[in-house]
């Protein structure tokens, strides 16, 4: 070698070594290809090219010989791509690197034109690696990375700025951290010397193999950078190449708002969300001729929309169809009644002839009406229907009452009030009233109750306690943290065996900030659970695990000041502990388990745990003859559940029984007999079934003083049996009672 080939390979040496990242490609000619010569710094032949001593297995176990392999899973943030097909060209025989024609004298380099070897790929948008050279092609054009692709302990690497240059993304490496830092629009990759752990975002990402340096060159896994780069490929065994899809066309995507638009009202906005997959900014976008801000016809308009970037490239079109509904028309008030004139005290039938246009449900408000008027003379009622979007409209009509009297005042409301609304009946005489006698017998429930601390002040376990068989749930705590946090109940099986849990019922209401309304929605979800048997699953656990169940109850995170109520049914075939818990919204409750502190009661509110939550109640004797009643969570005539605090190891009470399920059945009622729910410990709101149907107790506000009764059930002209399923509701006031009065006879 002459002394001026000598100083031209030290000089590259130097500048290897000066480099930040001592890594490049650089474009050389195409075998057998003439064209146009350009001018070039940094021309290499590709004799040059070096086949490391180590690459001795032409395709690594991490890409199995003979398969097509895409690529890792996407790193986070970085959009999957599918894997690209394999190259036409697979099975040619790939032409050797010394074959390439050697760079100008004068440093030029030779472009290809038309005609490409098929080895070296005609398809736009592909990279083409070598196994064991240095050789790439892209586009068609041949490039040198100053290292081959190499194999190392049975994974393969690339020089990391080889393939950045190539895929065009930005890079840069810093001494003090030995770090390459690549960044590709949003994401920002880092890659460390020595180290198996890049970045994607500060996000930790395992790579097969960890990068390192040779040579003053950066080496990383060719399936660890593709992945982060999002780059498909596929592997050409006979041809000993890896096939890289490289995605440089940007992409253009828009939105328009998910409310309903209708033709001549709505202004639409368009929003806008376009990138390039290299970072390259986007100067140009181009919209399609029927995009509109508003439509004045309704129809389907299908809006495109595109964008260009700065390297002259335009995005495939993406398309949204708009719905453009009719203009929204005012709803019709309308009802009749069943006759023009009425006795005082008569029963008023009315029947709601309302409708709206488009279908939707409307909001009535009355005015005026009545079960029946007292005071003779014309009486108008008026009934306004409003719609979703707030358009309304009112009917009025008016009926004439005649001097003569049908019922009193007291008749109507108990012969034609609806279940669920309220009368009044004198609460200082139900007391005193005879109370029924019945037999008790209980079904084998073990309750646990979660109710204290009900207002929690830190996060911690708010309840532990281990069951077999049939297991019932009521939780009802508040947040009174100044973060949002979330309510779990977690299941653990400290088996040898798998143990199955099966959820039968469950209602869950919140979280909101009136305890009361929690209470009121969550026995009502559970009886309708009951009903259609909807929350019936099944949860396999494996020896040792942990897993959250009735994920419901931790769906929503609770602000302060927020309420969650639970009511549940389970049966495990093994003992499984259960942990009620209370962390913030973005902590995992299972890690966070081990290292939580058991919460004290607050002294006032109820936990514990109880047998035999199920109480039937059957009354044999006939009831509605005269007035009586049946009372329960007094701790008198139904007395509390005793259990015990199993954090503390102290006896419990169930004050007001709250959590037990009464089952209730009358065998004899007899006619013309009304059944209404009376509190007696303070305001109540919630709900019961009777005979399957769920009733409100009140349908509107609530049950706030004793003269209050709901109306639960009225039997016909015959004796009926009458079953009533019945638990307090979270938030309310205990004892309560039915009460059974004989009606008034009907009148014609």
């Amino acid at each position: 070698m002459n002394f001026k080939k000598l100083t031209l390979v030290a000089a590259l040496a130097v500048t290897q070594a000066a480099a930040a990242v001592p890594a490049y490609a650089v474009p050389v000619s195409t075998a057998g290809v003439t064209g146009t010569v350009v001018s070039t710094a940094q021309a290499v032949q590709p004799s040059e090219a070096v086949v490391q001593p180590e690459a001795t297995d032409p395709l690594p176990s991490e890409v199995p010989a003979g398969t097509v392999t895409p690529t890792a899973t996407p790193n986070p943030g970085v959009t999957a791509e599918p894997a690209a097909s394999a190259d036409p060209s697979a099975t040619a025989t790939p032409v050797p690197a010394e074959t390439a024609a050697p760079a100008a004298t004068d440093g030029t380099v030779v472009q290809p034109q038309n005609t490409v070897n098929a080895v070296y790929g005609t398809s736009a948008n592909q990279l083409i690696l070598h196994m064991n050279s240095r050789q790439m092609y892209k586009n068609g054009i041949s490039y040198l990375a100053n290292q081959p692709m190499a194999v190392k302990n049975g994974v393969s690497y690339v020089s990391i700025r080889a393939m950045v240059e190539m895929v065009g993304v930005s890079y840069t490496y810093e001494a003090k951290t030995k770090e390459v830092v690549v960044t590709k629009g949003s994401s920002v990759m880092r890659f460390k010397t020595d180290s198996k752990i890049y970045t994607v975002n500060g996000t930790k990402v395992t790579m097969k193999g960890p990068a390192y340096q040779f040579k003053g060159t950066f080496m990383v896994p060719l399936t660890s950078i593709t992945a982060a780069l999002n780059l498909p490929y596929t592997v050409d065994n006979i041809g000993k190449r890896v096939i890289l899809t490289l995605n440089t066309k940007p992409t253009a995507i828009f939105s328009v708002q998910s409310t309903e638009i209708f033709a001549g009202q709505t202004y639409i906005n368009y929003t806008t969300s376009s990138s390039s997959p290299n970072g390259t900014p986007i100067v140009e976008e181009r919209w399609s001729d029927n995009k509109q801000d508003i439509y004045d016809q309704p129809g389907y308009y299908t809006v495109t929309y595109s964008v260009r970037d700065a390297n002259g490239q335009w995005s495939d079109p993406y398309s949204v169809t708009i719905k453009v509904l009719q203009p929204n028309q005012p709803p019709v008030a309308n009802f009749t009644t069943n006759k023009e004139e009425y006795k005082m005290g008569e029963p008023i039938t009315l029947t709601d002839l309302s409708y709206d246009p488009e279908y939707e449900e409307l909001t009535a408000e009355w005015t005026n009406r009545a079960l029946a008027f007292f005071n003779p003379g014309p009486v108008s009622i008026q009934l306004k229907v409003t719609d979703k979007h707030g358009l309304s409209s009112t009917f009025e009509k008016t009926i004439n009452i005649t001097s003569e009297q049908l019922y009193t005042q007291d008749e109507v409301a108990k012969l034609f009030t609806v279940p669920g609304d309220v009368i009044s009946m004198d609460g200082g005489m139900i007391p005193g009233l005879p109370n029924l006698t019945y037999n008790l017998s209980s079904e084998n429930y073990k309750l646990i109750r979660s109710n204290s601390p009900e207002t929690v002040n830190q996060e911690g376990v708010l309840y532990r306690e281990t069951s077999v068989g049939n297991t019932r749930f009521l939780v009802h705590h508040l947040n009174n943290m100044s973060t949002r946090q979330k309510l779990y109940v977690i299941a653990t099986n400290n088996n040898l065996y798998p143990t199955t849990i099966t959820t039968q019922y469950s209602g869950i209401a919140g979280p909101v900030t009136s305890p009361e309304y929690t209470g009121k929605i969550s026995i009502q979800k559970y009886y309708n659970s009951m009903l259609t048997n909807e929350k019936y699953s099944t949860t396999i656990l494996q020896p040792g695990e942990s897993r959250a169940i009735l994920t419901d109850i931790n769906k929503i995170a609770m602000k302060p000041g927020e309420v969650l109520s639970l009511s549940a049914d389970l049966f495990s075939d093994l003992t499984v502990q259960y942990d009620v818990v209370m962390v913030e919204e973005s902590k995992d409750p299972i890690a966070q388990l081990p290292i939580l502190p058991i919460l004290d009661r607050d002294g006032v509110h109820n936990r514990g745990t109880y047998p035999d939550s199920t109480r039937i109640i059957t009354v044999s004797d006939v009831v509605g003859t005269t007035q009586s009643k049946l009372i329960l969570g007094d701790n008198r005539n139904d007395l509390n559940l005793i259990g015990i605090d199993p954090m503390t190891g102290t006896e419990a009470s169930n004050a007001g029984n709250f959590g037990v399920l009464y089952k209730i059945r009358f065998e004899h009622v007899a006619p013309n007999t009304l059944i209404t729910f009376n509190p007696r410990g303070g305001n109540y709101l919630g709900s019961l079934m009777v005979n399957n149907t769920i009733v409100n107790l009140p349908n509107k506000g609530s049950l706030s003083s004793n003269d209050m009764n709901a109306v639960v059930y009225r039997s016909g002209n015959q004796e009926s049996s009458v079953e009533i399923v019945f638990s307090v509701a979270s938030g309310s006031n205990l004892p309560v009672n039915f009460v059974f009065t004989p009606l008034p006879a009907l009148k014609q």
